[in-house]
């Protein structure tokens, strides 16, 4: 709770007015019954519509007064909410995107989805009316009683010992439905995933024809939602339904009761009125409290889903001195380096050099760590054990924003946002000129094909890049890379979408732009890597084998030779 009303602190002020109008609306409700009993009691008696038009009129002022007050309560009230939301919304997303990889191998991107909208809207719902109404229905209802025991305390009393077991049975259903809505939120996330792996993949579902097989899926978690939302209503329902049963036969109770205290002489017409009036607005802060009370499951539960993630710790971590890479020549040393996945070892002790300039690629058997070697470099992994250092600086020693500016890396699985050509592309560079996108997208292969587009650079894209082919998307990759323009260059299957045609230009642009620069290449076809000034042969066992092109091709029995063979011989 603690962590949670510190979401206050920037907005004091506007908590300050919202509370406070919320304090005299609760007060002039408490107001309106003594005025109408003095009304009654006093000038209806009298005749004189001089002062009974006055008095209505006072009255109207007041309601008008009221009103006011009663909408900034409801729109600053819901601002604060809001405004607390998105706060708490910008700190999760913050978070997540410090996570390391490991985090989201093994986490569903609809149970994000869930924390960052539905969890988050309900803590905004808690932050705005939780403290607020919690306060004003307890002042009023204390308040209340204060009045109804001045009209008249024996009545007063009786009344009220209905409200303890009302707030009894408002607590008992309020643990009942923080398990539900936790319930409730955990069928949400995969209610999220299930939609957004099923519609992402949407081309597959319908390629297998498996649209009935999708379609019963869904209805099978949309039925386990549905259930699981109804246990939670049911439980609102039994507390809505006992507290309403309550409090009117409170209601019935005060017109018997105070019907007799009428008939002996001891309760006056107007004060009758007023306590009749005064026990509805006795009942307003015990709906309120009630409010409160199923508000707290769904705002707590999503609070503590957004701890949750807050607590999660990323294994890749950036240490508090650490230094600024810059100036950076692309000298590279793995030095016993090892690293582990969920207790599976996948590299042991790996050692090797590469110089300024120098590129080096990786071959092997799939499985093997080529891509592991390669993610270790940027630290989207750690290693568990040795180190990897540039131009001498552990990669650890340096913050993670410039050690991955200095890096740049084009996947083989190419990731497109679902905006325009110019953004995607300029997403390697800040303000970018659309004379730099230009250049970078002719380097790239694809300066032809943008010139097509009627909407040339503002064509949009879809989602993940779906109106582009795979290759027309690696050249996009490719062309962000141009400018970037990394000293470092990690090119996981860079090419491997390209026909041959265009593969042979995007290598040669490949070689231009790693001319001067220290490259690290992953490749399954061969061909694409002859020219590298070292490949490595990455096995099971580590690097097996290292050296040029034509001196692996000349080792007997060797590794590269054997995969060489098998990709040529049908040639």
């Amino acid at each position: 709770m603690k962590k949670f009303f510190s979401y206050y602190a920037p907005y004091k002020v506007l908590f300050t007015v919202d509370f406070l109008s919320a304090v005299i609306v609760g007060l002039l409700e408490l107001l309106f019954p003594l005025i109408v009993s003095t009304f009654i009691d006093e000038l209806l008696p009298t005749g004189n519509w001089q002062w009974i038009l006055l008095a209505a009129a006072g009255l109207v002022v007041v309601y008008l007064f009221n009103t006011f007050m009663q909408f900034i309560v409801t729109y600053w009230g819901h601002m604060l909410g809001t405004n607390i939301e998105r706060d708490i919304r910008n700190d999760l997303y913050a978070h997540i995107q410090r996570l390391s990889f490991r985090f989201f191998d093994n986490t569903k991107t609809g149970k994000l989805l869930t924390r960052l909208t539905n969890d988050l809207m309900n803590i905004g719902e808690m932050a705005h009316h939780g403290p607020e109404d919690l306060f004003i229905a307890v002042m009023t209802l204390l308040g209340a009683f204060g009045i109804m025991y001045y009209i008249h305390p024996e009545l007063a009393i009786i009344s009220f010992i209905i409200v303890p077991l009302i707030l009894v049975i408002a607590i008992y259903f309020n643990k009942k439905m923080t398990v539900a809505f936790r319930e409730l939120f955990g069928r949400v996330s995969d209610f999220n995933h299930m939609i957004g792996d099923k519609i992402g993949g949407i081309r597959l579902v319908q390629a297998f024809a498996k649209e009935d097989e999708a379609l019963k899926e869904f209805k099978k978690i949309n039925d386990r939602f549905r259930e699981t939302k109804l246990k939670a209503y049911k439980i609102m329902s039994f507390n809505n339904s006992s507290t309403y049963m309550l409090m009117r036969l409170v209601n019935v109770f005060i017109l018997i009761a105070g019907a007799y205290y009428v008939t002996i002489g001891e309760l006056s017409y107007g004060d009758f009125a007023a306590f009749i009036l005064i026990s509805n607005v006795l009942f307003k802060p015990l709906e309120k409290i009630n409010a409160v009370i199923e508000l707290y499951p769904n705002g707590i539960a999503g609070f503590k889903h957004f701890l949750d993630t807050m607590n999660e710790k990323s294994d890749v971590t950036e240490r508090e001195d650490a230094i600024t890479l810059t100036d950076v020549k692309g000298n590279i040393s793995y030095e016993n380096v090892s690293f582990k996945y969920e207790e599976k070892n996948v590299l042991t002790d790996i050692t090797f050099d590469i110089k300024v300039g120098e590129t080096i690629a990786f071959v092997g058997p799939s499985g093997a760590g080529k891509t592991t070697l390669s993610s270790l470099l940027p630290r989207f992994y750690d290693v568990s054990a040795g180190k990897i250092t540039i131009d001498g600086h552990d990669i650890r020693d340096l913050t993670l924003s410039s050690l991955r500016e200095n890096i740049g890396t084009v996947q083989q699985d190419v990731s497109l946002f679902a905006g325009t050509l110019r953004e995607n592309v300029a997403y390697g560079k800040e303000n970018a000129t659309d004379d730099e996108i230009y250049d970078a997208l002719a380097k790239a292969q694809l300066k032809e094909l943008i010139d097509s587009y009627p909407q040339g650079l503002n064509t949009v894209v879809g989602e993940r890049g779906v109106k582009l082919s795979g290759g027309q998307k690696q050249r996009i990759a490719i062309a962000r890379m141009f400018l970037k323009n990394p000293p470092i260059l990690v090119l996981d299957e860079a090419t491997s979408a390209l026909d041959t045609a265009t593969e042979l230009y995007i290598q040669e642009a490949l070689n231009r732009l790693a001319v001067g620069r220290t490259t690290l290449v992953i490749a399954h076809r061969l061909a694409t890597i002859k020219n590298a000034d070292r490949i490595m042969v990455v096995t099971k066992d580590g690097i097996s084998e290292t050296g040029t092109h034509e001196e692996l091709l000349n080792l007997e029995g060797g590794i590269y030779k054997s995969l060489h063979q098998a990709q040529f011989s049908t040639i």
